[in-house]
C-alpha cells in the first residue's frame, strides 16, 4: 500500500523565493501538479493545503493573485486558508522618505495547527512542507514528538532553505526548477461556469 502525502504550501514563502529567483514566468503554477511530482513511486498525494494571504492593494497585485486562486479553486484535493496581509505606512527618521511595508500574518500559526491536526487524526503517513521558514520548526518538533511514525519533509523553495529545519524535519530537499517547470498551469484555463482564466500577462 502507498504511503499517503498531504503537502503543505507557505504561499508567500514560495513566491518570494520564486521571485528572488526572477522566474516570474513560474508563478502561475499548479500546486496540485507539482505535489505530485515531487512524491515517490511509494507515495499517493491525498492533499494540498496552500497558505497564504489576500493581497488588497495595489490593484494591479490583488487581480494577478485573485486569478492564480481562482485557478487553483479548479483543481481537486486542494484547501486553502487565508491569513492576513498587512499593509504599514513607514518613515525614515533621518531623510523623510516614506514607503509602504507589507506584512504577512498567521501563515505559520495555521500551518502548525493543520500539521499537527492531521498527525494526531492520521490524516497523512508523510507530510511535505513546501517553506523555508525556521518558525515552523517548533510545530515539526512538537508533532513529530507526539506522533513519532509520522514522517515530515521539508521542501525548499529557491533561496529559501533554512538549517533549522533541516534539524528537525525527518528529511529535506529543494524544489528544483525542472520539477516547476513542468508543473504549470496552461496558458488559459476553463472554469466549471465556463469562464476562461487567462495567465496574467506579467507572467509570461
Amino acid at each position: 500500500m502507498k504511503k499517503r502525502v498531504i503537502t503543505y504550501i507557505d504561499g508567500f514563502n514560495l513566491y518570494f523565493g520564486l521571485k528572488s529567483k526572477g522566474w516570474r514566468k513560474y508563478y502561475w503554477l499548479n500546486l496540485f501538479e507539482l505535489s505530485n511530482n515531487i512524491l515517490q513511486e511509494s507515495q499517493t498525494l491525498v492533499k494540498v493545503k496552500y497558505f497564504t494571504a489576500r493581497i488588497e492593494e495595489p490593484e494591479e497585485k490583488r487581480k494577478r493573485q485573485l486569478y492564480f486562486l481562482e485557478a487553483l479553486e479548479t483543481l481537486n484535493k486542494i484547501e486553502m486558508f487565508f491569513g492576513k496581509y498587512l499593509t504599514t505606512p513607514m518613515i525614515c527618521r533621518n531623510c523623510g522618505a516614506k514607503w509602504i511595508k507589507s506584512n504577512e500574518k498567521e501563515t505559520d500559526v495555521n500551518i502548525a495547527i493543520e500539521l499537527l491536526t492531521d498527525a494526531i487524526m492520521d490524516g497523512f503517513d508523510t507530510a511535505l512542507i513546501i517553506s523555508g521558514d525556521s518558525d515552523l520548526a517548533p510545530a515539526i518538533k512538537r508533532t513529530k514528538q507526539l506522533c513519532p511514525r509520522k514522517r515530515i519533509i521539508s521542501v525548499f523553495p529557491p533561496k529559501r532553505v533554512s538549517n533549522e529545519l533541516k534539524n528537525c524535519a525527518d528529511g529535506y530537499f529543494n524544489l528544483s526548477e525542472s520539477k516547476i517547470k513542468c508543473s504549470l498551469f496552461p496558458d488559459e484555463i476553463m472554469k466549471p461556469n465556463g469562464f476562461i482564466l487567462h495567465k496574467p500577462a506579467e507572467w509570461k
